[in-house]
């Protein structure tokens, strides 16, 4: 009986010691391996207590810290790619991203639409990417060089500097490039104008300047020349010197209307009598071409704001084009009518007309139709862009319609403003 009690209390014994080295060293590590499961999953476990030793209940506490650490970085990882993608996001021009292989890793939405690269291009070699060699060569120099790069390209039917910046880790180990395209469409456009402009101006300017030159070293040397001829070479001075006086003019009314602050004096003006007005101080050189001059204003008509002095302007350059080119005896045509908010102005006559592939140009400074006659009849060419000007200045537009052998009608749409057009309907 005594053995039997001393082997059942060993046993006893045993199953204790078996039931408490389970509980404080098996159970809390099986307990810590489904914790780092949780964990590595991104999963909240619902207590980090351990049951067990202290050691248990420490790698709980440890393995919590852990968890809020991960959670915190997550939390900044993911505001830094959100701020990244809404950078890219608002971003206008074309931006890649790629490694030390010229593999593409990142692209924002302007370059998807430039290049048609979607998801399926990430990885890929950017020479397979975007199919363009010169691209690649750029962005591989400034890879290979370990400094930015810049080149003009030509891409679509748009002009682009592509700015390739190398990226380099601690020790100067080339990373990576960011790649950058900058659309200089406009900005190139606008050099072609303004060598287009300086050119037409020094054209028009040497004309003149040679013909007075050379009448006045004429008058200079030969002190003894006729009357007659005297009279003759200072008719032909008067003429070059009243064109070179009407370019200057013309050049600074363009710029003050181009400038960054127009100013403009509105005032109300009724088109009945404003129209009437100008035919008025035309008629005598309407008259001398025996010109017919007929006025058409809409009795809808409402008047409007606007700079009076810009006005004339307007319609003195439209009624000397008019002047210019319609036939003798022919007819001039002055309306005014109500267009949805708009008051359309126009001047028409029926004189030889413009072609279809020079109506879409002839708002431009300096372009001529018929470049010969024009000059023949004095004008500068720059009438119509002054027109153009002065109607933009206003929140308007101009708008042409011709047909060789029939006649021009220019048009001004202004915007009637929003008071008055409550008032007229």
């Amino acid at each position: 009986m005594w053995w039997l009690i001393f082997w059942l209390s060993i046993g006893l014994s045993i199953a204790i010691a078996v039931l408490i080295l389970r509980r404080r060293w098996i159970t809390p590590w099986a307990e810590v391996e489904q914790l780092v499961r949780q964990i590595g999953r991104g999963e909240r476990p619902p207590t980090f207590l351990l049951v067990g030793s202290r050691q248990a209940e420490r790698v709980g506490v440890a393995l919590e810290d852990t968890f809020i650490r991960q959670q915190e970085l997550d939390r900044q990882l993911d505001q830094h790619v959100a701020g990244q993608k809404a950078i890219f996001a608002a971003m206008h021009d074309p931006l890649l991203v790629i490694d030390a292989q010229r593999h593409l890793v990142l692209f924002n939405r302007a370059a998807h639409e430039l290049f048609s690269i979607d998801q399926s291009s990430l990885g890929a070699p950017l020479l397979d990417a975007l199919r363009d060699p010169m691209i690649d060569e750029a962005v591989g120099k400034g890879l290979h060089e370990g400094k930015m790069s810049r080149r003009e390209m030509f891409l679509g039917d748009r002009h682009w500097q592509v700015t390739s910046m190398p990226m380099q880790d601690d020790s100067g180990v080339a990373t990576g490039a960011v790649v950058y395209f900058h659309d200089i469409t406009e900005l190139k456009r606008a050099e072609e104008m303004r060598r287009d402009f300086v050119a037409s101006v020094s054209h028009e300017l040497r004309t003149p300047l040679s013909i007075l030159r050379g009448y006045i070293e004429t008058l200079l040397h030969d002190p003894k020349t006729h009357n007659g001829q005297t009279a003759d070479i200072l008719r032909v001075m008067e003429k070059h010197s009243n064109r070179l006086q009407a370019l200057i003019e013309d050049l600074l009314t363009l710029a003050k209307l181009e400038s960054r602050t127009p100013e403009l004096r509105l005032e109300k003006i009724d088109f009945e009598p404003f129209l009437s007005r100008m035919i008025s101080e035309w008629e005598k050189k309407f008259r001398e071409k025996n010109l017919n001059v007929a006025l058409e204003v809409a009795a809808d008509v409402p008047p409007i704001s606007a700079d009076e002095f810009r006005l004339e302007q307007l319609f003195a350059n439209l009624l000397d084009n008019a002047l210019k080119y319609s036939r003798r005896g022919g007819e001039v045509r002055l309306r005014a009518e109500k267009r949805d908010r708009e008051v359309a102005l126009s001047v028409s006559d029926n004189g030889i007309g413009i072609s279809k592939e020079d109506l879409t140009r002839i708002f431009e400074r300096f372009y001529r139709a018929d470049k010969g006659r024009s000059r023949e009849h004095g004008g500068t060419g720059l009438g119509l862009s002054i027109v153009k000007h002065i109607a933009q200045l206003h929140g308007g537009t101009v708008e042409a319609e011709s047909e060789p052998g029939n006649g021009t009608t220019v048009r001004v749409m202004l915007p009637i403003q929003n008071d008055q057009a409550a008032n007229n309907e």
